[in-house]
């Protein structure tokens, strides 16, 4: 890294490179496994810094969890411009996912970041809350273009939209683990061609 690299580094507000080295080592390594100490070496800011901008390392968690999901929300945003009507609207969740499973990880797609956090987080933990929020917005995102596809069907639509969500799913699931995006790719195809059912 160069000179002008480290200090423009620098220049960056803390927070932000405080969520941005936390995004890194949570999703490589796992929320628990990833410690203070770790995050504000790879920000490259002091200990206290972290205090100043978050009040404990639950917050910094949820911090975290809200960037994934605006991270989420902005691929789908992207997609959503270049759908044409609300079937390539359903589609665009499913592309929006497939966006964030072709970043260039550290150590390779692991599958839904907010569902990996979550896994680790007790029961009550609020992060839980941020994550199932996210998932429920998905499956609605999901039943309103299928209410705009089926305006006289929309109990069908409703049903149809959690079918495609667990579909989205288990496609991240299996991809998580087999450390790639075929497996959303494939369940996007399975997506089309059910909507192509309806």
């Amino acid at each position: 890294m160069s000179e002008t690299d480290v200090s423009a580094g620098r220049r960056r507000p803390a927070r932000k490179r405080l969520l941005e080295a936390a995004a890194r080592r949570f999703y490589a390594d796992g929320v628990a496994a990833t410690g203070i100490d770790t995050i504000t070496a790879e920000a490259g800011v002091a200990k206290m810094s972290l205090y100043n901008n978050f009040a404990s390392k639950a917050d910094l968690v949820r911090a975290y969890l809200d960037a994934r999901h605006q991270e989420w929300l902005g691929l789908y945003r992207a997609r959503l411009e270049q759908a044409d009507g609300p079937r390539e609207g359903v589609l665009a969740v499913f592309d929006a996912y497939s966006d964030h499973a072709a970043f260039a990880y550290e150590h390779g797609f692991r599958g839904c970041g907010l569902l990996n956090a979550a896994a680790e987080l007790p029961a009550e933990d609020e992060g839980r809350a941020v994550v199932r929020a996210h998932k429920e917005e998905v499956e609605r995102l999901i039943a309103g273009h299928l209410e705009q596809l089926l305006p006289s069907r929309i109990n069908e639509a409703r049903v149809v939209a959690e079918h495609l969500s667990f579909l989205l799913e288990g496609a991240m699931a299996r991809a998580g683990l087999e450390g790639d995006g075929e497996r959303v790719a494939h369940a996007r195809s399975m997506a089309a061609a059910l909507l192509d059912q309806l």
